[in-house]
């Protein structure tokens, strides 16, 4: 059977519509305390096979409520997982580092499930999550009125994605106060200049092949699931989206979106920050969840979410 798609090391899709995935290392969730966190899986929608793993900081007993941050993970839409260690050991040790309850979601990958299934999904997690605080022992000190949503790569840009959807469908379960975005995923038909000049490290090819297996099949990368410009809420809506922080990386060749996407923001009075981590780049954090970077990534995402 015929290869259409590769990502190497991660990714084969073949003509007859197969997928075949490969993972990084993986590691399991453990009840035990393990440097200051416990960690579990957890099912959301059996129907659907979505997951998502629970990081609970260990409070020395302490019986207050605590934020809840909904993590999405990336990959392009089409790879990833909450059992990757990168992430497992980047989201335990966040936990811990800013006291908050961490819900890291499973969602369904593209081209089996294109968009918007993930952003579905994804919203799906926050009805789940106001449903379980009164039975879920892990989640009875979970504060509704102060969760943060975050994500890296294409979860930054679901991040995104359901913050719209909560606006749309004024959803009021939980509060939203705060979006923090790792190096955001997004795009246009039109290039951005490090896209057209290329260079090392740069793969405007291998981030176009996901887009055109994650996108709805005849949608161009203006599709409003790729151009943040494209979203449709009121003026209204705008006014009363959460504050915002997006992270982008010097060496990240999509370091211009994350920027863009900021000024967008600025341009609609949202409360918006922009913070470069001029040595990094694309989600350092996962491939490197024990450097001096990602704990100064902790400690800024942690700053944030303690304004609120």
């Amino acid at each position: 059977m015929s290869l259409i798609a590769e990502a190497p090391g991660f990714l084969q899709v073949f003509a007859d519509g197969s997928v075949k995935r490969f993972d990084p290392p993986i590691v399991d969730a453990s009840l035990e305390l393990n440097n200051g966190y416990r960690s579990k899986d957890v099912i959301i929608d059996y129907s659907k096979r979505i997951s998502a793993r629970i990081y609970l900081p260990d409070t020395q007993g302490s019986t207050d409520l605590l934020p809840v941050l909904v993590y999405f993970h990336g990959g392009g839409f089409c790879i990833g997982s909450t059992t990757w260690s990168g992430y497992h050991y980047f989201l335990g040790d966040l936990s811990m580092t800013s006291q908050c309850i961490i819900v890291s979601v499973d969602y369904r990958l593209a081209p089996e499930n294109r968009i918007p299934v993930a952003y579905d999904d994804c919203f799906s997690s926050l009805g789940w999550l106001s449903s379980q605080v009164d039975s879920d022992p892990w989640l009875k000190q979970a504060d509704l009125s102060r969760v943060f949503l975050s994500g890296d790569s294409a979860g930054g840009n679901i991040v995104h994605n359901v913050a719209v959807q909560v606006l749309k469908y004024k959803v009021s379960q939980v509060k939203i106060k705060g979006l923090l975005l790792i190096h955001p995923y997004f795009g246009s038909e039109r290039r951005t200049e490090r896209e057209m000049a290329g260079g090392a490290g740069d793969n405007v090819e291998m981030n176009d092949m996901f887009w055109g297996l994650s996108l709805p099949i005849g949608s161009t990368r203006d599709h409003s699931a790729c151009n943040f410009e494209m979203a449709t809420l009121s003026e209204l809506d705008w006014h009363q989206f959460p504050a915002v922080v997006v992270f982008v990386a010097g060496l990240d060749f999509l370091k211009e979106r994350g920027v863009m996407y900021a000024e967008f923001l600025k341009n609609k009075e949202v409360k918006v920050m922009l913070m470069e981590a001029k040595e990094g780049s694309h989600v350092y954090h996962v491939f490197h969840p024990d450097s001096e970077a990602t704990h100064l990534l902790q400690r800024q995402m942690s700053e944030f979410m303690n304004r609120f």
